[in-house]
């Protein structure tokens, strides 16, 4: 009999793995709506959406392996960077979806938020002033005008599967939408620098790397409490506070 893994779980959704099937249960049926959307306009691979039944989504396991996660050791060959990066370019490519994803907040939104998620990182206690300064200037780079792509929203290394070279699939659609194509790349780059090259040698257009690296220091700072609070930890080696500390 298959065992039940716990992929990963906090208070707002969890997501269990049966043998060959990922079970995604969440209570906000909006976002699951969402997820199964997006899926199926996204031009790259995903998951088989086997069943519904909420809060319940059964989606079949994705073959290969990923190039990290955030705080693990880096997997993967240059190719497979370049294959990721060639995805991500065809998926910001793709025609534009009807919602506003995560990446897509407006830049008014997200200097408010993240003035008042430094604020808070302080006053707790959390992070030394001096690192959340620092890194508040340098977030300042990732609030600029942009033009909207299909973004997948909470692109994280560990959410892309290669078999050698290939990408087998794409999983956690939940957040995606119109937005900034700079955020995937960076949410998939982050904790993970030495990829970014090979990433964007298969994305295969300049960007602004200044950009880049705002929204690692943006996407960290504004995550940091949320995990404490959720039972993970950011301080963990390579995790959101070296990121943080990098840009020091």
């Amino acid at each position: 009999m298959d065992e039940v893994e716990v992929v990963v779980a906090h208070s707002e959704r969890a997501t269990l793995r049966v043998g060959d099937v990922f079970l995604k249960v969440d209570p906000d049926q909006a976002r699951i709506d969402a997820e199964v959307e997006a899926m199926s306009l996204a031009p790259v691979p995903t998951p088989e959406v086997l069943w519904r039944r909420p809060p319940v989504l059964a989606l079949a396991a994705l073959p290969g392996t990923t190039l990290g996660r955030l705080g693990g050791p880096s997997t993967g060959s240059p190719a497979a960077g370049a294959a990721a990066g060639a995805a991500i370019r065809k998926l910001h490519d793709a025609p534009l979806p009807p919602r506003t994803g995560r990446a897509g907040r407006s830049t008014a939104a997200l200097a408010a938020e993240l003035d008042d998620e430094c604020a808070l990182l302080v006053a707790k206690g959390l992070l030394p002033a001096d690192l959340v300064t620092r890194n508040r200037r340098v977030a300042e780079a990732a609030l600029r005008p942009w033009t909207p792509a299909f973004t997948h929203g909470d692109l994280q290394i560990a959410h892309v599967f290669l078999d050698g070279d290939e990408v087998t699939g794409i999983i956690d659609w939940s957040e995606a939408g119109r937005g900034d194509a700079l955020y995937d790349l960076a949410t998939f780059t982050l904790g993970h620098e030495e990829h970014l090259d090979d990433v964007l040698t298969g994305y295969g257009t300049d960007i602004d790397l200044d950009v880049v690296h705002a929204w690692w220091s943006l996407r960290s700072l504004l995550v940091v409490r949320w995990l404490i609070e959720h039972g993970f930890d950011p301080f963990a080696p390579g995790c959101e506070v070296d990121v943080l500390r990098s840009r020091m």
